[in-house]
């Protein structure tokens, strides 16, 4: 039996005692390297930690009952620290919590958590959701990223659309993305607020409104109404002509939320909803709670409500253990679906991540190749959709002058830049625009006679 032991102040402290074999003091290694980027450093005094992981191994003779006895000491320890107004959270973790995790649970009140050795690199997770139980706020040491923390900071409008945000925080714990630890629980405001604003944005001129949240379609307002109440509610705003919102989760796309789609006149016709991958086996390590199935059911049910509905997604080439076979299920997933548009990344270790701890790491190069096959199909199908607009009127509303004299520029109810020949006066209507051109990321156009 070991204990694991630094000190490192200030911070969380935490404190490792290892049973057993080298394995498990690797593991134990393990354990602090994924804890660090949390606040957690090591000490070598249990009874001051705020985390107590006890490693365990159930090879030795009478491993359970040295377990038990370890666990009456820190459960002293534990009801101590709470007497002095401290906290500390107690872990099972090695093959006897794999083995006798509920039993462990029963019988000492003071463990909050038991992990497999096969599960490390949900430590993470876990610790936050204890943190979470306790309506406490965990600080971490993560760096944040824009991809996966940023809102658009509330601002006055200069234009005809605006960002309206109305969640933050997510509670899905995907193993690549740092918003769990960063941007904490989920959290929605109060829909009465969210509409006094859309309204002050509609009365200075805005148009269109994008509502925001780092998994935006978890949404819950005080009636329970989620995010197909709001866009109902807001959709009845005088002056506001269009809906967006971003980025949401297949597994809360809602059945309420797919109907809006198709009766929400104001709910625009394109939806990002990420997958990632088209791999069963990628998506359950990415902890991201749908499958290839559910997801391609979900794609189905929204377009029978919206048949003009155009999709766009998130995937990511070169997650841990991504082999060929994965990676072409990937490929045929977008060949079935067919994006409107996508954004696609190689796999980027994020530390103290989930992911960055697991085996099967993809090299560089191999990242390099998928992402460009991935990137090709993806644009062909971009091109082809946008190609297919030609011929048709689309409204446009228009936002800001062209680059050329005499040239407006808008958006397509599908995102898309749409430019054509027109005055200034035409900023903040909506217009229709028979479509003359396609090119990669806009359209053009010839203005028609109504405007709105």
């Amino acid at each position: 039996m070991a204990s694991l032991a630094m000190t490192e102040p200030p911070g969380k402290r935490l404190f490792i005692r290892t049973y057993g074999c080298q394995m498990n003091v690797h593991d134990s290694e393990r354990m602090a390297d994924v804890l660090r980027p949390l606040g957690y450093r090591m000490t070598d005094a249990p009874e001051t930690a705020d985390l107590v992981v006890l490693n365990t191994c159930h090879i030795r003779e009478k491993a359970t009952e040295k377990v038990y006895s370890e666990l009456g000491r820190v459960k002293e320890m534990k009801l101590a620290r709470a007497q002095e107004g401290g906290r500390m959270v107690v872990a099972v973790a090695g093959c006897v919590a794999q083995a006798e995790g509920a039993e462990i649970m029963r019988r000492q009140s003071a463990v909050d958590l038991v992990i497999g050795p096969q599960s490390y690199h949900r430590l993470p997770e876990l610790i936050a959701k204890v943190h979470r139980a306790r309506g406490e706020r965990l600080a971490t040491d993560f760096e944040a990223e824009a991809k996966f923390d940023s809102l658009p900071a509330e601002r006055n409008p200069t234009g005809v659309t605006a960002f309206l945000t109305v969640q933050e925080g997510c509670d899905r714990f995907c193993t690549f993305c740092v918003v769990p630890y960063t941007r904490g629980a989920e959290f929605s405001r109060p829909s009465t607020a969210i509409e006094a604003e859309a309204r002050s944005l509609t009365a200075r001129g805005v148009r269109e409104v994008t509502l925001l949240g780092q998994n935006v379609n978890a949404y819950r307002d005080e009636d329970e109404t989620g995010l197909a109440g709001l866009v109902r509610r807001l959709a009845r705003i005088p002056g506001l002509a269009r809906i967006r919102y971003t980025t949401s989760h297949p597994a809360d796309m809602g059945e309420d939320l797919i109907a809006a789609h198709g009766e929400v006149e104001a709910l625009m016709p394109y939806l990002h909803l990420p997958v990632q991958s088209g791999s069963d086996r990628i998506l359950k390590a990415m902890n991201r709670a749908h499958t290839v199935e559910s997801y391609r059911r979900t794609a189905e049910k929204i377009r029978a409500a919206r048949p003009d509905i155009a999709l766009s997604s998130d995937f990511i080439v070169g997650f841990p253990g991504e082999s060929e076979a994965d990676f072409e299920a990937t490929l045929d997933l977008v060949r079935e679906v067919d994006f409107a548009g996508a954004f696609s990344f190689k796999y980027s270790r994020r530390p103290g991540t989930p992911a960055a701890a697991m085996a099967g790491q993809v090299d560089e190069a191999v990242k390099t190749e998928r992402l460009a096959r991935l990137q090709s199909l993806l644009e062909a199908q971009q091109r082809g959709f946008n190609a297919a607009q030609v011929g048709r009127a689309l409204p446009v509303l228009f936002e800001r002058p062209g680059r050329h004299p005499g040239q407006v520029i808008g958006r397509s109810p599908y995102l898309q830049a749409v430019h054509c020949e027109g005055g200034e006066g035409l900023i903040g209507k909506i217009a229709p625009v028979g479509i003359v051109d396609a090119a990669h990321n806009s359209l053009t156009g010839r203005l028609m006679l109504e405007t709105a």
